[in-house]
Parts: structure tokens; sequence; C-alpha cells
């Protein structure tokens, strides 16, 4: 893990959606850091976020439930905090496409808010957002790099990259130090394993846990890559300290991608489970992108990130975390 201690002790770090899975993790590791750390949530239902995720350190950072669509009360927040990570976010595919003004508000208006609330009150403060790969689309080649085409499929991907823009638009014109990073599928401790609509990822775990039969949309043979959430925090804290990525997007990944099938067969080595692949349903086929995995060359020769953390380690740890919690609330 990176050691951020010298660099993010006595700062003063405010993390949006900070009871949610990312945020969560990234919180914890801050205050382990020395920070003086406020996690702004407002604990929509359905949204995982949950002060479970913050047991043990609780006592050590401040809470605010908050909405971060109120732009009043996120200007009176970001006052005098040196950085700012924006992870409050509607993540859920499906959803954006059944309530896509909803997805808009969080997605998009909020993160302007947020500039808005930093120009006018604390123009010197760094924010790093947490954005997405899905505003790709569908792969028009692998690895996918920053010079892809921009092309998403779904209203989630359209309100990432649009909040993406204004960060960098930000940069340029008023000197906020901002930089994005698009998250591929990221796994481990205090993910939202309640959710059915948050991705494959949470999903196939949960039904390992519980015993129930997985089911592959089409052939299982999408490749994908994923993150261990403790890389994504050392990406994340990277990405504050680091001068040289201003005004930047960069892509997260690792170096390995797997099939879906390969991915569930791990899981399988590890907990007895059943899978079986079956059609697609049509609300899920028409919004999927296919193979996708990327290419991270940029940000690590921009800050040294590699990820550390390979899939069947990750999924162990994941599992040890999550098997007795998931059980007493199934």
């Amino acid at each position: 893990m990176t050691d951020v201690s010298a660099f993010y002790a006595g700062k003063r770090v405010l993390v949006t959606g900070g009871l949610g899975f990312i945020g969560s993790n990234l919180s914890i590791r801050l205050v382990e850091a020395g920070a003086e750390v406020l996690i702004v949530d407002s604990m929509l239902p359905a949204y995982g976020a949950t002060l479970d995720n913050i047991s043990g350190f609780a006592d050590r950072l401040t809470v605010d439930s908050s909405d971060v669509r109120d732009p009043d009360r996120l200007g009176v927040l970001v006052r005098d905090q040196d950085f700012v990570f924006s992870l409050a976010g509607q993540v859920s595919h499906i959803e954006s496409m059944q309530d896509p003004m909803t997805d808009l508000e969080i997605n998009c208006k909020s993160q302007l808010s947020l500039l808005e609330c930093c120009r006018h009150g604390n123009p010197s403060t760094k924010i790093v957002f947490a954005s997405t790969r899905q505003l790709y689309g569908r792969p028009q080649y692998l690895p996918v790099d920053e010079h892809h085409p921009l092309a998403p499929v779904d209203v989630n991907g359209i309100n990432k990259l649009a909040a993406e823009r204004y960060y960098t638009l930000y940069r340029d014109v008023y000197g906020i130090d901002t930089v994005s990073l698009r998250l591929t599928n990221t796994y481990g401790p205090r993910m939202d394993l309640e959710s059915l609509s948050k991705g494959f990822v949470g999903v196939f775990i949960r039904q390992a846990l519980l015993g129930e039969r997985i089911d592959l949309f089409g052939t299982g043979e999408q490749k994908r890559d994923f993150n261990y959430v403790d890389d994504v925090v050392d990406a994340l804290l990277l990405a504050g300290q680091s001068p040289a990525v201003a005004g930047q997007v960069y892509n997260l990944g690792h170096p390995e991608p797997v099939s879906l099938s390969r991915f569930v067969e791990i899981l399988g080595e590890l907990v007895p489970l059943e899978f079986t692949c079956v059609d697609f349903p049509a609300d899920a086929e028409r919004i999927d992108i296919g193979d996708y995995y990327g290419d991270f060359t940029k940000f690590r020769e921009a800050t040294g990130w590699n990820p550390t953390v390979g899939l069947r380690e990750g999924l162990e740890q994941t599992l040890a975390y999550h098997s007795g919690r998931l059980r007493l609330r199934a």
C-alpha cells in the first residue's frame, strides 16, 4: 500500500459519499494517515451507505448527513478543506435508465454545484473525482486507453462524462486543481452486497455466500478487469498527492483481465457454488459493453501507481470480510 502518512497528516479532507464502499475505505486510510476527515453522506436508501462501514473509526472523524445536491450546505462544508474526494454518486447503470433525472442530479448537477462552491468559497482546494470506464461505451479496441472515443451506452455514462468535462473546464478556466479517475470494476470489503443493480461483481459474491446459483448472461466469456479496493484507494490518494496530474483524466485497470466465467470459477475455488449461462435480459443487453479492460499506462507513468492485489487474493479477503456479516442480514 502507498505510504501517505507524511503527506496527508494534518490535512483537512472532505469525502463525499464517505459512508459508501470506496468512500469508507478511503476515509479510514486517511484517518490512519492522520488527516482530519469530514464525511458528507446523506445515506440515501439503496445506495449502500452505512455507519457500519466506519465501525471502529467513527470517533476519529466527522460525519455530516447533508445531501450533495444542496448547494447552500455544500458551500459551507467545502470551506477550509485542503482536499475534496468526490465519490458520492449513483452507480447503477440499469437504475440510471429507469430514473434518469435522479442520476442527472447526483452524477452531474451536484458535481457542478461542488465546483461552483469551491470556485466561490475555496478555490485553492484540490478535487479528485471518481469517474467510470462506462463512458467509453462498447470498446473499439483493447485495452482501452484515454484516446479511445467516448460513446456512453447509458444515462450514467453520459452524466459522468459531463461531470468530467466540468472538472476539466474549471481547471482550465478558473485554475481549480482537479483530476478525474475512470474506475473499472472495484470490489473488496465494505462493498454493497444488498443491491442487485450495482453490477455483477457484488451480485455474484452475494449469491456465492448465500449458496444461490449464479447466472452468467450470454456466453460468460466477456472479459473485464478488476481492481481490489485497496489499490483504488492508493490511486485516489496518489491523485490527490501528485501535482503532475492536475486537469487530467486517467484510467485505472488491472494487467490481468479475466472472463466472467473465469471470475466465477475462481470464486468457486473459494466457496462452493453453482453457475450456469442464461440469455441476456433485454434491459441488460441493450446497455452491455461486451469485453472491456483498460490501459492505465498514463496514470502509472504520472504517479507510479500499479495494482498489487490479484483477483484470487482480493476475493479471499472480500469473502472473509463479508461472510458472517451477509448471513446475519440474509
